[in-house]
């Protein structure tokens, strides 16, 4: 293996360790990374952690000043919105083409996954956003369509730091049996092969989902420190 190669799996290690710490929320939306003290846990010279640091920041994980600081992405109104409207746009799209091309081991592990699911609530907190996220992947990635599955998987990361925060609203309290039925019944509607029903019952599961219950109350939150602003948009 060439020092380049060392290099470069070196610093995909720290990329893979740092997304990990950020999507899990070890590291807190607005914190500031300490390079030398993360490259000294991880093992490796300040190099490869920059070169992660650099692929992070291309992605919008993390944010680098003009005095090369870094720190995680904050977390935002803005950009719960925006994560909502691609998967609004994407993964209706995904479920329909899941329908169409979706193999007997894929159903197999849709339903495997339905089998582990619980609801998305403060009383399960972790378990349950793991779950819920596997459900849905099994779904995607029956799409057999790499370019979707790649953003989808992107924007389901991004996704998760919005969901723990509504772990923490009151309706994150709320058991959300709805919800639940819904993938039942997305599922079955998937291995039926029709799309189209599939696609329609996941847009009404993502307009009534926790992470659009987190967009609203993070609006509200602005609106009420910005009333001026909010009231001119």
């Amino acid at each position: 293996m060439t020092s380049a190669n060392v290099f470069s799996s070196k610093g995909g290690l720290a990329y893979a360790e740092l997304r990990r710490r950020i999507t899990s929320g070890e590291l807190a939306p607005g914190s500031r990374l300490s390079q030398y003290e993360l490259a000294e846990e991880m093992g490796m010279s300040i190099t490869p952690l920059r070169e992660a640091i650099r692929r992070l920041a291309s992605e919008d994980w993390v944010v680098m000043d003009a005095h090369r600081d870094v720190r995680v992405a904050p977390m935002s109104a803005f950009e719960a919105r925006e994560l909502l409207e691609v998967r609004f746009s994407l993964e209706p799209s995904a479920t329909e083409l899941a329908a169409l091309r979706r193999t007997d081991r894929e159903i197999a592990a849709m339903r495997a996954a339905a089998d582990a699911l619980l609801p998305v609530t403060r009383s399960w907190g972790e378990e349950a956003i793991t779950a819920h996220r596997a459900f849905h992947r099994a779904i995607y990635a029956a799409s057999h369509n790499n370019v979707m599955v790649r953003l989808l998987d992107d924007l389901w990361d991004k996704a998760d730091r919005y969901r723990r925060i509504g772990l923490e609203l009151p309706a994150g309290a709320e058991p959300r049996t709805i919800d639940l039925n819904q993938h039942h019944r997305i599922l079955e509607l998937v291995v039926a092969g029709e799309g189209a029903a599939a696609a329609g019952l996941v847009r009404s599961h993502i307009r009534n989902s926790l992470g659009a219950m987190v967009t609203d109350a993070l609006e509200g939150r602005e609106r009420a420190y910005h009333p001026i602003a909010g009231r001119s948009a």
